[in-house]
């Protein structure tokens, strides 16, 4: 499996590279956050919720089956849970709600907590338990900061963290950068282009972080 970031909460996951492979896009952006909009082809998208850096289907080619709601779906042999969450510390009444999707691709889980605004409840872990690799928010402001990205990524321990929505070159949103995360987390980061990851790849007893680049 292949997993690409496209800058700020958007990822390309892919089972194998081809027209005979299955193509998700999570939470593309459009090009008003001064980043290039992802023009890729899907064959599903998800969406955490409804703001303009998270929810750009338009972007997308093809004919993908579009998700933006909580529930249980199987696409092309990839099944995806949405959990219902919010995208702030007071049950949403600030931003609103926010969808966390689990992915299970080749044999992988992969968790994407979108705008998640706080630490996870009991029925929120019993539904991301056995995640493989996390891409959770670490810039803060509009979604967890670094310390609160470390207390989730406790409660769900996976083997693989990969952060996301953090400043980058051209991001005309203010956020913070990937940097105070890794001091906060501890861990020495692996840098990749893309990950290319099989379950037995997966790490078996220390957890890594890997921070992907455009």
């Amino acid at each position: 499996m292949y997993i690409t970031w496209l800058g700020q909460s958007c990822f390309k996951l892919q089972d194998k590279i081809g027209s005979d492979g299955v193509t998700l896009i999570m939470d593309p952006f459009d090009a008003e956050i001064g980043l290039k909009a992802p023009h890729y082809e899907a064959d599903i998208v998800t969406v955490s919720h409804g703001h303009h850096d998270h929810n750009n289907t338009d972007a997308i080619r093809g004919n993908p089956f579009i998700i933006n709601t909580a529930g249980e779906y199987e696409i092309k042999g990839v099944f995806v849970e949405g959990v219902e969450s919010a995208h702030d510390e007071k049950d949403g009444s600030e931003r609103g709600e926010n969808i966390i999707y689990r992915i299970e691709i080749e044999d992988i889980s992969i968790t994407h907590l979108g705008d998640l605004g706080h630490v996870l409840g009991a029925k929120q872990l019993e539904k991301l338990e056995g995640t493989d690799i996390l891409l959770i928010p670490v810039g803060g402001k509009y979604a967890i900061n670094a310390a609160r990205a470390v207390e989730v990524i406790s409660q769900i321990e996976p083997r693989i963290v990969i952060p996301m929505h953090y400043k980058v070159p051209g991001l005309k949103i203010d956020i913070d950068g990937v940097e105070k995360f890794i001091k906060e987390l501890g861990i020495k980061p692996r840098n990749e282009e893309k990950l290319k990851i099989s379950k037995k790849d997966l790490p078996q007893e220390d957890m890594e972080l890997v921070v992907l680049s455009m």
